[in-house]
């Protein structure tokens, strides 16, 4: 028995590289990240979703919602597939950030560095390969989609290729990227990386 995973990073939204918006409210997919939503659909359609499951935040919501009325199931908001919570640095925009010591070293030391009044990726790991262990209880042989986030897909993926949360950069997760990964009792298996689906 096992459960298919296909991990979704949510669409493109108008802050995308320039600002860390983390947990930030308010923050919705541009129309190019519409676009990809409605590709990600249809790309999903065909693989007999099970459950769709999301991040609590907007862009993920947007990107989840397309998915959902295209398999007929609904969106379970799911908040161990939250953003990493970046504390105070929530809002700021990367040049803002470039020379802070902290910036620099949650950037080549994800191992040990924690986000100022925020996660460390170990906590971030810890809370979604849990969450991906208990659906895979509850759907020992579910299909489900989990729209979440680039860094704490980096961090279940990570976690299933046994590599070290320092590699987080070895991995490419793209905006509207899916990664499908099998879990059972037996262990886990990647059998795709970086899916684009959409441009």
């Amino acid at each position: 028995m096992t459960t298919t995973f296909f991990l979704v990073r949510h669409a493109v939204h108008g802050l995308l590289d320039r600002v860390l918006v983390g947990r930030s409210p308010g923050v919705s997919l541009s129309d190019l990240g519409r676009r990809q939503a409605a590709a990600l659909a249809e790309r999903l359609a065909r693989e007999s979703l099970t459950a769709v499951h999301a991040s609590p935040r907007e862009r993920a919501q947007e990107t989840a919602h397309p998915i959902a009325a295209t398999t007929g199931r609904p969106v379970t908001i799911a908040p161990d597939l939250d953003e990493i919570d970046v504390g105070e640095w929530t809002g700021r925009s990367f040049d803002e950030m470039s020379d802070d010591p902290r910036w620099q070293a949650w950037n080549s030391a994800r191992a040990s560095a924690r986000t100022p009044g925020g996660e460390s990726m170990r906590e971030v790991q810890d809370r979604v390969v849990r969450l991906l262990g208990r659906l895979s209880a509850v759907h020992p042989d579910g299909r489900i989609a989990a729209v979440s986030h680039g860094d704490v897909i980096r961090a279940a993926l990570l976690h299933y290729l046994g590599l070290g949360l320092d590699a987080y950069d070895r991995i490419e997760v793209s905006p509207a990227g899916v990664s499908t990964v099998v879990v059972g009792p037996w262990g886990a298996k990647i059998l795709s990386l970086n899916e684009r689906v959409a441009a």
